[in-house]
């Protein structure tokens, strides 16, 4: 139930992708700018990282995420049946703010579950946002053919709406724990200088920064000689990716069993070593393919091997200490898609190549100078 959750949640965030074009030129948005459908979502969302998900450490987790599956759903709705720009955007704009049920959730598994089991439920979990992120391109896409872009949204609109009343029927409820809001608010600023957050923090900020540079980047030398791949060709190295992702669920079950610090530096030494793959890109598909699968096999890897430890380091405060690491993951996506279409420009895929390795390399340095 609550890798759906997550899947669902995520999923709002990243619906626009396929439909960016439409949606521009029905609202009246010009095309170098339609990239903000999802960039409004993607800055609600470090908001709510923030603001909201330390409310996780003080409320019954239950109630909490099916009050943000409710308002996600409002959010979407307005999002579908916007007459003008502004209004998509701010609809957009709070269904990201109040997406992070995902890392309640993600806490909330992590609370629920036995010491001996937190690891395996985390990998669950977690691969529901894996299949939110690259399963909504293709499911919306599909909707968008039948019903049009409003269509798509208002479908998972009404979805999200049944789950939030789902979760109230199905999970467990939980004692409300004491504590104010502003307490709630500075225990989460005081993380950023406790080590182990500091560290898997910072491999984060490494790991999905060249995440970024892969996901951000790939289309444009794939879409240009030789290739020339269209969109719906493109899209399907996804499924290479999810297949990955989802082989990487197990490694909570590593971290059950005490080795999260061995997975998290074997992991880093394949994202590392992905990149030799990828880096063949301008004359072998295959060679792509393997590194796509490595790459994304290391990083859901890592991802959760970081979520086992932070949770069981800070298990009173674990809605604020994955808030809190989800803003590395933030910056370090933004800063990967940033920097790698940028280099691509300047250097081509070589350059954007040379990027990804070296913020893995990054991440390695981190984990090997931590405890």
């Amino acid at each position: 139930m609550l890798a759906v959750v997550c899947g669902v949640a995520v999923a709002s965030v990243y619906a626009g992708q396929p439909v960016l074009g439409s949606m521009g030129h029905e609202l009246g948005v010009a095309r170098d700018s339609v990239g903000w459908f999802v960039a409004v979502g993607q800055l609600g969302y470090l908001a709510g990282l923030v603001l909201l998900v330390p409310l996780g450490d003080m409320l019954d987790r239950r109630r909490l995420i099916a009050a943000h599956l409710g308002v996600v759903a409002v959010g979407l709705a307005v999002a579908a049946s916007a007459s003008a720009a502004w209004v998509a955007f701010s609809g957009l704009a709070v269904a990201g703010a109040f997406a992070v049920v995902v890392q309640t959730a993600v806490a909330y598994a992590a609370a629920l579950s036995p010491p001996g089991e937190r690891g395996r439920d985390l990998g669950v979990v977690t691969s529901g946002v894996v299949v939110g992120i690259l399963g909504s391109r293709v499911i919306t896409g599909g909707l968008a053919e039948v019903w049009g872009w409003r269509g798509s949204y208002l479908a998972l609109a009404i979805f999200t709406a049944v789950l939030g009343v789902l979760s109230l029927l199905v999970l467990p409820s939980e004692e409300v724990r004491a504590g104010r809001y502003g307490e709630v608010l500075r225990s989460l600023a005081g993380l950023f200088v406790q080590p182990v957050f500091l560290g898997r923090g910072l491999i984060a900020f490494f790991l999905f920064a060249s995440f970024g540079a892969l996901w951000s980047g790939m289309a444009l030398p794939l879409a240009a000689e030789p290739w020339r791949l269209s969109e719906a060709e493109i899209g399907l190295f996804g499924l290479a990716g999810l297949a990955g992702a989802l082989g990487a669920a197990r490694s909570g079950r590593w971290g059950d069993a005490g080795h999260a610090r061995r997975v998290t530096g074997i992991a880093l030494v394949l994202l590392l070593g992905s990149w030799l793959a990828i880096g063949q890109l301008s004359w072998s598909l295959p060679l792509l393919v393997v590194g796509v699968v490595v790459l994304d096999f290391a990083v859901q890897a890592v991802h959760v091997s970081n979520q086992h430890v932070l949770t069981g380091t800070y298990a009173d405060r674990a809605s604020s200490a994955i808030g809190g690491y989800m803003v590395f993951y933030s910056l370090g996506s933004a800063f990967g898609a940033a920097a790698t279409t940028a280099l691509f420009d300047s250097a081509g895929w070589a350059g954007s190549s040379v990027l990804g390795g070296v913020l893995a390399l990054c991440a390695l340095a981190v984990w090997s100078c931590s405890r």
